[in-house]
């Protein structure tokens, strides 16, 4: 069940994290500073309302099952969910409170487009790794 939990959560961030880097934060680049100002809290609040349970919920499933269960491909996804964090609060936060602040809120808005790649890649992979485990588990069973 917690798989499967597990699952559901990386798949949401997937969507998500893709919705992110294609549509939201390009879209951060077209706003003038007095909309984007504007709008900025009202889009972390609301955004954070979906990410951080999904982000807790993935956390501590894959953490859950990696002591349990321990295998390869739930250490890589530890290690990139570590790494996801470490990104998302050392890089993309600060880049959030930089435009909250309005302190040169264009170059924050590129660089969050630009810093993203990596968590989008890493969520990319977390449900690559799903699917490859999936598929070891069908040939363990043959």
């Amino acid at each position: 069940m917690i798989q499967y939990i597990k699952e559901l959560s990386d798949f949401g961030l997937l969507i998500l994290i893709w919705l992110v880097q294609l549509i939201i934060y390009p879209s951060f680049t077209y706003m003038n500073n007095e909309n984007l100002l504007s709008w900025h809290p009202k889009y972390t609040t609301m955004i954070s309302v979906v990410v951080m349970p999904l982000m807790l919920i993935q956390l501590f499933s894959t953490f859950y099952l990696t002591y349990n269960d321990f295998n390869l491909i739930l250490l890589t996804q530890c290690i990139l969910i570590i790494l996801l964090w470490t990104t998302t609060f050392f890089q993309a936060v600060p880049l959030h409170n930089q435009i909250e602040t309005a302190n040169e809120m264009q170059t924050a808005a590129t660089k969050l487009v630009q810093i993203n790649w990596r968590r989008t890649i890493m969520w990319t992979f977390i449900v690559i790794l799903n699917f490859i485990g999936r598929i070891d588990n069908i040939k363990h069973y043959m």
